[in-house]
């Protein structure tokens, strides 16, 4: 079968949707099933060295100059149509709402539907507009939460049979829990920086936190792309303990590592998500996290975490100081994470999304 990737988001520094498709990609190549079959790498531009070890696929990089949703709409299909290609796979929320190739679209959350005072009219107009355009046209839609998946139904009008849930893995910083963690009380936040995130508060509360414990550092990885814009340097300059918190928009895949490695607790107090992969990867390299209290927090999670009931920073300190300094809190967290952790593998995930690809190509669907 020829599969045709829709592979933007492998530009760049790949996170979100390029670690999604990176991740798959990773273990495609692995994978005896895969052998069967040709991958079209569909993109705007080369990707010059971007794409993630695929030595073990029969793989080509399809190029055609364009930019954002009109080359989505007009040249992907294109591009597919003229590879012969038996399906399209678009694992970034949106694709063609026109073309002959059977699709598959990965929708990781609707945030911009069931929320749309979180984004510009603009873009949320265009979002919600091309993807419910290609839910609806897509042979099936995955998505990584059940959570996700009841949001999709009701807010894309799309049927529920359609839809297939495939948890994310969680094993890219596994190893680093078998690495002897240091003392130092470093608190790690990563994902980029959205409102719903409530980054600003997680500063506030970190902020009282430091008062009784002036040797606790918080660090902060993500790109800032709040609406309306909050300027986060210009909270942590305002907070008091200002010299313990350090922000930075991206680091390199071995400082990420370390970090992991170095820090005692993970903060994520996210509002909505379609799954919560960076709470996930901490758990993993063995680290206590305090999230917020939400519906897909539980579902993902379950019992290996500290729950905040709301972003408040008089509630956020007491939480962060539990996965700091109390060890019967963290052993319970940590104690429950096989459990939790066991329920993802990229390997598993890689599976079943070929599985929807290749049935959704198949001449009988």
């Amino acid at each position: 079968m020829r599969i045709a990737i829709d592979a933007r988001e492998l530009a760049g520094q790949p996170t979100g949707v390029g670690r999604f498709l990176s991740e798959i990609l990773r273990e495609w190549s692995g994978m005896a099933e895969t052998a069967a079959h040709d991958f079209l790498f569909c993109a705007p531009a080369p990707l010059r060295g971007q794409t993630p070890d695929v030595i073990g696929l029969k793989f080509e990089t399809l190029i055609e100059a364009g930019h954002g949703t009109r080359w989505e709409q007009r040249v992907l299909p294109r591009l597919a149509e003229r590879a012969r290609a038996d399906v399209l796979f678009c694992p970034g929320y949106s694709g063609p709402a026109f073309g002959r190739t059977p699709m598959v679209v990965a929708i990781h959350d609707v945030s911009f539907a069931a929320h749309p005072e979180w984004f510009r009219w603009r873009e949320g107009l265009r979002r919600r507009l091309v993807t419910r355009r290609a839910a609806r046209r897509a042979a099936r839609v995955i998505t990584i939460s059940q959570f996700s998946r009841r949001e999709i139904v009701e807010h894309l009008g799309v049927s529920a049979s359609k839809v297939d849930v495939i948890y994310l893995g969680a094993t890219r910083f596994r190893r680093d829990a078998e690495s002897a963690r240091g003392d130092e009380p470093l608190v790690l936040y990563v994902g980029s920086i959205f409102n719903r995130r409530h980054v600003p508060e997680t500063i506030r509360g970190f902020a009282h936190l430091a008062r009784r414990h002036p040797d606790a550092r918080f660090t902060i990885v993500g790109d800032n792309r709040t609406f309306p814009a909050i300027d986060v340097g210009d909270v942590v300059a305002g907070t008091k303990g200002a010299e313990h918190v350090s922000v930075r928009a991206y680091v390199s895949d071995e400082e990420l590592a370390d970090l992991y490695r170095r820090a005692r607790a993970f903060v994520f107090m996210s509002e909505y998500e379609g799954f919560g992969l960076t709470p996930l990867e901490a758990l993993a390299a063995g680290i206590p996290i305090v999230v917020l209290d939400t519906a897909v927090a539980r579902e993902v999670y379950g019992d290996a975490a500290i729950y905040v009931a709301a972003p408040d920073r008089h509630l956020i300190a007491p939480a962060l100081e539990q996965a700091l300094f109390h060890e019967d809190t963290r052993t319970r967290v940590l104690r429950a994470a096989p459990a939790v952790l066991a329920r993802y593998s990229w390997r598993e995930c890689a599976t079943r999304v070929l599985d929807v690809v290749v049935n959704a190509g198949e001449p009988s669907s």
